[in-house]
């Protein structure tokens, strides 16, 4: 599971884009905490604290601990606004979660034990279908990857959603089909030389039925 992230932050006094700018320029992050049965609440984030968190790679997946005027606020982060040339922190939405919550979110996918896949090491492909899964997860157990086993697989197997044990506490969000997650495919020289073989047998029996004809 992700380790839950802690993010001090205060109310914000003014709303608007002017207001937004203002923040911005004194290295503030606007955010909003929305969800429950609570109002909305407006916020700011230091933004050299949030980059920071961001860039662990499971910001997205992880309960951020708000701490807000005094009191702390359990959430998970639902969007973050980035600018589009720098990449910069404009805004962020956190989902606030009630107790036992259940939230459905996008967990990376994690291939182990390649070295023991018959099939890799012909020199197949392991041709990657979804990266993530969404998982619908509860809220104090969410997994920060899941590990896929391709011991075993041969060219031409593949991994479904069917074949996976999830993490407890978590199960697929999509239900109704049983999606394929990775293939080992046949590198295209050895799908060449498999159409050359083919190819050169049908020349060898077609010479084989002239000569009996012509016997």
């Amino acid at each position: 599971m992700s380790d839950a992230l802690t993010l001090p932050a205060e109310l914000r006094e003014r709303a608007g884009k002017g207001a937004s700018r203002a923040l911005r320029r004194d290295g503030r992050v606007p955010a909003v905490i929305y969800g429950g049965k609570d109002e909305a609440t407006a916020i700011h984030v230091e933004e050299r604290l949030l980059v920071r968190q961001l860039n662990t790679g499971h910001f997205m997946n992880s309960i951020v601990m708000l701490e807000v005027d005094g009191k702390t606020v359990r959430t998970l982060p639902k969007d973050v606004a980035l600018h589009p040339v720098t990449d910069r922190p404009l805004h962020v939405d956190f989902f606030r979660l009630a107790k036992n919550a259940k939230v459905e979110v996008a967990v990376p996918v994690v291939f182990v034990n390649e070295d023991n896949s018959p099939g890799l090491k012909k020199g197949g492909v392991l041709n990657v279908v979804r990266h993530e899964l969404e998982l619908v997860c509860e809220a104090d157990k969410i997994p920060s990857e899941v590990q896929l086993d391709v011991a075993g697989l041969d060219v031409g197997d593949s991994i479904h959603i069917s074949n996976v044990t999830l993490p407890a506490g978590s199960e697929s969000a999509i239900t109704d089909r049983d999606f394929t997650i990775a293939t080992i495919v046949a590198p295209s020289a050895l799908k060449q030389s498999e159409a050359a073989a083919a190819a050169e047998g049908g020349e060898e029996a077609g010479e084989a039925a002239e000569e009996a004809s012509e016997g």
